[in-house]
């Protein structure tokens, strides 16, 4: 019958060239250690059950339609998208492996989801590990990234493969995709980098950010294809800083990179406001990170620096997130046989 097994994988903070990245210019990527655990029992039949445990979300909706579909919704209207990318995630790797047989799947999260902090690809990345080792099958990491990334395809209908491959990968990651393929190295010369997490309430989703960076650009052409091409070059001066652990420029970069998505118009008040916050306490430089419209902001800070930071992030009431950042990725484990 095979074995049930137990995969985690790690969230991400987008450090540099978000939305950036739609359009061919590279982007900066680095795990966080905050994880999401899927563990995964197969069955004889073909029916597969789903528990979600500790998801993180207030304010959750349960709806199930005329066709019998649940849906999950958070309180400001996002799809809950755990069931969804569990769903795909397990479809595609049937029919990957030519896998006739369901499974009993249990999800939980260390983090928020719907924050932008990545949790999607780690879960089409843990189910599709953790379904096709309970089955017997032994997929490598690319494969796995690539079916992660059309999990995520197939259901958000557009997604850029920087989260399924930093989840599957861990690390450090510089990412270039050209729409239709993408090129990876991990950064392996990154030394420690002092990160700190501030997180506010999402506003919008991730496709209604990317599109609304779409009407501009379009809007005007060669005004908004020069502001993509300045986040890649913020990109490329960023790699150069991290791989020497300059974090005074490191933080200066940031800066930029999040002045040119404020001006895309993908940062909200909220987030402005821990950006500013953290740079008033110290932090090196400071940036939102993933797709805006809320979610989370990051900031580079001397350790000596990070309690008061935390500390004024509290007062604004937006909540801090404490973690270390370019841990290990997909990791898969035996439960028992």
């Amino acid at each position: 019958m095979g074995m049930e097994i137990v995969a985690s994988a790690p969230g991400k903070v987008t450090l540099f060239g978000e939305h950036a990245v739609v359009y061919g210019e590279p982007a900066i990527v680095a795990s966080i250690d905050k994880r999401v655990y899927v563990k995964c029992k197969p069955r004889k039949d073909n029916i597969i059950t789903i528990s979600a445990l500790n998801l993180n979300v207030p304010g959750i909706i349960l709806t199930i339609d005329k066709d019998g579909e649940i849906k999950l919704e958070t309180d400001y209207g996002k799809v809950l998208s755990a069931v969804s990318y569990i769903k795909e995630a397990i479809k595609l790797t049937q029919e990957f492996l030519d896998i006739k047989y369901g499974a009993e799947i249990t999800i939980s999260s260390e983090m928020p989801v719907g924050a932008g902090l990545g949790t999607s690809a780690a879960v089409a990345v843990t189910t599709i590990a953790a379904f096709a080792k309970s089955h017997g099958y032994d997929l490598n990491l690319k494969d796995i990234a690539r079916l992660s990334w059309q999990t995520e395809l197939k259901v958000q209908g557009i997604a850029s493969p920087m989260d399924s491959t930093i989840a599957t990968y861990g690390g450090f990651i510089y990412l270039r995709y050209d729409g239709k393929d993408f090129e990876f190295e991990n950064m392996k010369g990154v030394g420690e980098l002092p990160l700190v997490i501030g997180y506010t309430r999402r506003l919008y989703k991730t496709g209604e950010m990317v599109a609304k960076v779409r009407r501009l650009i379009n809007r005007y052409n060669q005004l908004g294809g020069d502001l993509v091409k300045l986040i890649g070059r913020v990109v490329e001066l960023a790699k150069k800083a991290l791989l020497t652990n300059d974090l005074k420029t490191v933080g200066e970069l940031m800066n930029i990179n999040h002045g040119l998505l404020d001006t895309l118009g993908v940062s909200t008040k909220e987030l402005n406001d821990i950006v500013y916050i953290m740079r008033g306490f110290g932090a090196y430089g400071s940036k939102l990170s993933g797709a805006g419209g809320g979610g989370v902001a990051i900031g580079v800070a001397p350790k000596r620096r990070m309690r008061e930071i935390i500390a004024a992030l509290k007062l604004i009431e937006a909540t801090p997130i404490e973690t270390s950042i370019g841990g290990k990725g997909l990791k898969i484990g035996k439960l028992k046989t």
